[in-house]
C-alpha cells in the first residue's frame, strides 16, 4: 500500500492546498465534489498540480507538515520542477500506467483479450 503527500491548486500560481492521503484518486475526488466543504471548497482548490509516494502514512504525514511550513517560493518550485506547465495530474494519476481495460474495469477483469 503507498500513501501520499500531494497539493492542489485552484490554478497556476493560485491558491494552495497541501494534504497527505492513502487513496489520492478517492480524496481528490472528494476535494472537488466539496464533500467536506472548508478550505479546498471555499476558494475553488481542485487541481492536483504535485504528488509524491511515501512507504508509510507517517512519512506521508511528516512530510505534508513540513510542506506546509515552507515559504510559498519554495512550493511553487517544487510544483514546477515536476509540473513547469501545472497541468492537472488527476486523470493521469487515475488512469495512467495502464495496459488494458482489465486494468481498471472490474468486468473485464479475467477475460481474454477476444472476449473484452
Amino acid at each position: 500500500m503507498a500513501f501520499f503527500t500531494y497539493m492542489l491548486a485552484s490554478q497556476r500560481n493560485g491558491t494552495l492546498y497541501i494534504g497527505s492521503t492513502e487513496d489520492l484518486i478517492r480524496r481528490v475526488a472528494q476535494h472537488r465534489a466539496g464533500t467536506f466543504g472548508g478550505f479546498t471548497a471555499r476558494h475553488g482548490v481542485q487541481l492536483l498540480v504535485w504528488y509524491e509516494a511515501h512507504e508509510t502514512r507517517e512519512s506521508a504525514f511528516l512530510r505534508e507538515r513540513r510542506i506546509k511550513k515552507w515559504n510559498r517560493p519554495w512550493k511553487l518550485r517544487l510544483i514546477e520542477a515536476d509540473n513547469p506547465t501545472w497541468r492537472d495530474l488527476y486523470d493521469e494519476f487515475r488512469f495512467g500506467g495502464l495496459s488494458d481495460a482489465a486494468s481498471w474495469i472490474p468486468a473485464f477483469a479475467g477475460m481474454s483479450g477476444k472476449e473484452a
